[in-house]
């Protein structure tokens, strides 16, 4: 059974956060944003944009041409840093873009929930019928979490606003091929926002520095993290690739050396991959708009093996492989991707 991409989209805010700003509100050199860190700019949605209307935004884009009555399921793709906590944007969604026959869920992978969505999507497709078409989409501004005051979460100052979204069709021209995932629970706690769960809520009078993302254990989270995560994101890709030659890497916005040593683990040029600093790190939204801007700047070829791969904090490194034969976002949403 044939399984197929057929339509994606991202919606980015108009806003940028330039490279000084960032520099300036941590107190580090400017170079080191821009080169080490890889961050140019970064997009930011307006404070009344919310995650739930950025992946609407996304969505109607990528429905342009499709029947909103075709659509079976709907997979919330976005944050977990939703407009309310406890609460079901897929299903919130779906009402706004007036899917009738669908169903919704919200799926959680952090920076690795559309990746592991299209693996999902894809599964469910092939053990129900009546699923035939499949919308995954998800809107971040997960930049309001990243602290500049906290150098021990330095490498989530990249964390950018926007939305994304992809239709999966049965048949078509894009198949979805192999995928591969790994998760390490030995970092699940490594990387939190300390306050408004059950440990520590809301109720409680919160201070600011427990809203965002920090980093408990920095050192010895490096220290693991550093032993297994380049050998794990290798093993997913090759794994998703089936050790096939891959043509195109749509690949997550990590920092400059990173990027570089993972292309060169997997003997890749770099024009076979897009740095994302322009934009920054939305989450999972990443290999989408990679994805756009590689068939926007005519880097794919009918036929081209392309895998797309992330990793979310948690940890979580997975890879997804497909051909690509024809693009999949619409000619006049090009423009947009600057």
């Amino acid at each position: 059974m044939v399984i197929s991409l057929a339509r994606a989209a991202v919606w980015l805010p108009p806003d940028r956060e330039e490279a000084a700003a960032i520099a300036e509100a941590a107190g580090i050199p400017l170079d080191v944003v821009r080169e080490k860190m890889g961050i140019k700019r970064k997009c930011r949605a307006r404070a009344d944009m919310h995650p739930s209307e950025m992946a609407v935004r996304a969505a109607r884009l990528a429905l342009r041409d499709i029947d909103p009555d075709s659509i079976d399921l709907l997979i919330w793709t976005g944050s977990e840093y939703k407009d309310y906590p406890v609460w079901s944007a897929g299903i919130y969604v779906q009402e706004q873009l007036g899917l009738r026959r669908a169903w919704a869920f919200d799926l959680a992978a952090r920076c690795s929930s559309n990746v592991v969505g299209l693996h999902v999507a894809r599964s469910m497709m092939a053990a129900d019928a009546r699923i035939s078409r499949v919308l995954l989409c998800g809107g971040h501004r997960t930049g309001d979490l990243a602290n500049y005051r906290d150098p021990n979460s330095r490498f989530l100052y990249s964390l950018a606003d926007g939305g994304a979204a992809l239709v999966l069709d049965r048949e078509g021209e894009n198949p979805i091929l192999g995928a591969s995932v790994i998760t390490d629970g030995r970092f699940s706690e490594d990387v939190i926002i300390p306050g408004g769960g059950t440990r520590k809520t809301n109720r409680q009078n919160l201070g600011l520095e427990e809203t965002y993302l920090t980093v408990p254990h920095i050192a010895a989270m490096r220290e693991r993290l550093g032993a297994v995560s380049q050998q794990n994101f290798v093993k997913v890709i090759r794994e998703a690739a089936s050790e096939k030659p891959i043509d195109y890497l749509a690949l997550l916005h990590i920092k400059r050396s990173a990027h570089d040593a993972l292309l060169q683990d997997l003997s890749l040029k770099p024009s076979q991959s897009i740095y994302l600093d322009q934009f920054g790190h939305f989450g999972a939204p990443d290999q989408v708009l990679s994805l756009g801007l590689a068939e926007k700047d005519r880097l794919l070829k009918p036929g081209a093996h392309v895998v797309l791969a992330s990793a979310g904090i948690g940890y979580t490194w997975s890879a997804l492989a497909l051909q690509w034969n024809r693009p999949v976002f619409h000619g006049d949403d090009y423009a947009a991707l600057t």
